[in-house]
């Protein structure tokens, strides 16, 4: 394993994100990446498993 790249711009958040869970609404705090004007999930909305950082995934940045 190598290190190819560090970026710098990115920085780590703990967010209170809700999805969607058939009918029902859930929410749970979850470790993003705030990259770019976007929010993107690092772990998965389904069982909290780590996915990589990808941007199809991205959430469009607020602020509270």
């Amino acid at each position: 394993m190598k290190i190819l790249k560090v970026f710098d711009d990115v920085e780590l958040i703990l967010v209170d994100l809700e999805v969607n869970m058939g009918t029902e609404k859930r929410s749970a705090p979850t470790l993003c990446a705030r990259y770019q004007g976007k929010i993107i999930p690092l772990n998965s909305a389904h069982d909290g498993r780590p996915i990589l950082m990808n941007e199809n995934n991205a959430l469009d940045d607020f602020e509270s």
